[in-house]
């Protein structure tokens, strides 16, 4: 009778046990809808030869749509984003694809295994960052193992990309839709207990497909490694934020260069009060003395033997020299580096809740000595105003004012450099369409 009744209560029981496991499950369905203007006027004109051609304004439109959809349990995260993005009018279907496709395996002790494609964000975005300004962003399909917990965050990524499942060459991978053949890579992040700081480390190996795929001798295929090391500082004492960084590239580039390249930056944030935060900062990335092709555009005599031009890959590059995207995002002449100092400041200003405007300068000049021109580049503001019109609606504008230098119009071959202006607005959409526990 003692076994009949506890067999009973198990089964009356049964329901609420089945509903605390699953009650555990979660599916969140949100999309993100993005309409963005732009209007430019002066810039970088296409080049041929020693040919340039007169600037003319330009205004386009585009839009980027993203359906998300998470799905939660203790143990397992996955998470899909669709993506399409276009200019208004494109011929065509635009670019549709999967941005980010991904599992998640959590175990109790804080280790963790994420597969698939993902967006990367580490400290902050200069190195690694989705750079999610542009329409199409970047992602990345890796396999990323790591530790959470007590303050510690350690991941390593591991990604070996190819065109397709070949039987045969099947380790050659050129022009294909991620910027690198293999990668591999290390983090560590620790917060320092009961300080405000939080110190990272970053090391990483990146493999680059050289020579042809039919080629043979000093031009067989073959992979090319360039290594890249270097930390990240945050500090946060009452209302002000203080960062600093500094990373080293060595090894070589797809053409066998020697690599030895350097960067540092540091930064500084003060919140005044509840209604603006003044901020300013330096940044430093090394460059070549010399051209690898001569100024008039034709081939030359490489001079260098050792590339010292700092190349910060695949970080978020419009958060930090100037919203113009003169550097790091468009090249110099022919690919030619002679760095970047940016020296800026600025503030941020929330009169009411729900607007912020923003405003900086940058003054930009090159990193190294070049013969017969100037350092400087010229200087740059940028003004920007977002209002949040409801909880998932928010608008945005900005305007930037260039003023160019004559080393400005060399290097970069940019024409009216005295007066590049830019303006944009940009309009997203971020409901959740779906939510529900189990």
């Amino acid at each position: 009778m003692r076994n009949i009744a506890l067999l009973t209560s198990l089964l009356l029981a049964l329901p609420s046990i089945i509903v605390a496991q699953e009650s555990d499950n979660q599916l969140d369905i949100n999309l993100q809808m993005l309409e963005h203007g732009e209007m430019r006027i002066g810039g970088i004109s296409p080049t041929n030869g020693e040919e340039t051609y007169a600037p003319k304004n330009a205004y386009f439109l585009m839009s980027r749509t993203r359906l998300n959809i998470d799905y939660k349990r203790s143990g397992l995260e996955t998470k899909v984003t669709a993506q399409h993005s276009g200019v208004w009018g494109q011929k065509g279907q635009g670019n549709f694809n999967i941005h980010e496709a991904w599992a998640r395996l959590n175990m109790k002790n804080g280790m963790f295994a994420q597969i698939g494609r993902q967006a990367l964000s580490y400290d902050d975005e200069r190195i690694i960052g989705p750079n999610d300004w542009a329409m199409a962003a970047l992602s990345h399909d890796v396999l990323k193992l790591g530790y959470e917990g007590h303050g510690h965050k350690a991941h390593v990524i591991l990604g070996f990309n190819q065109n397709a499942e070949n039987i045969y060459g099947g380790t050659y991978y050129m022009d294909g839709a991620k910027p690198y053949k293999s990668m591999l890579m290390g983090w560590y992040h620790f917060d320092v207990p009961k300080l405000p700081l939080g110190v990272s480390a970053i090391a990483m190996n990146i493999g680059m497909q050289a020579g042809d795929k039919e080629g043979i001798g000093s031009n067989a295929p073959r992979t090319e490694n360039q290594q890249l090391v270097g930390g990240y500082v945050s500090f946060h004492p009452k209302r002000w934020t203080i960062e600093a960084s500094y990373y080293h590239q060595l090894g070589k580039d797809e053409h066998g260069l020697k690599i030895d390249a350097w960067m540092a930056s540091v930064a500084a944030n003060a919140q005044l009060n509840s209604w603006l935060n003044v901020a300013a900062g330096y940044d430093y990335l090394s460059g070549d003395e010399y051209f690898a092709l001569t100024p008039s555009g034709q081939f030359g005599i490489v001079r260098h033997q050792t590339i010292k031009g700092f190349n910060p890959i695949y970080g978020s590059h419009h958060k930090f020299y100037g919203m113009m995207d003169f550097f790091y995002v468009s090249t110099y002449l022919f690919g030619f580096t002679p760095g970047l100092q940016n020296l800026y400041a600025g503030g941020d200003f929330t009169p009411i809740k729900g607007l912020k405007l923003k405003a900086r300068y940058h003054y930009l000049s090159i990193a190294t000595n070049l013969r017969d021109v100037n350092k400087t580049l010229g200087h740059d503001v940028d003004l920007e105003v977002s209002y949040q019109l409801m909880k998932d609606v928010r608008l945005s504008a900005g305007f930037s004012y260039m003023t160019g230098t004559e080393t400005m119009e060399k290097l970069k071959r940019a024409n009216n450099t005295g007066h590049l202006n830019w303006g944009w607005f940009s309009l997203i959409f971020s409901p959740k369409i779906f939510s529900t526990k189990w």
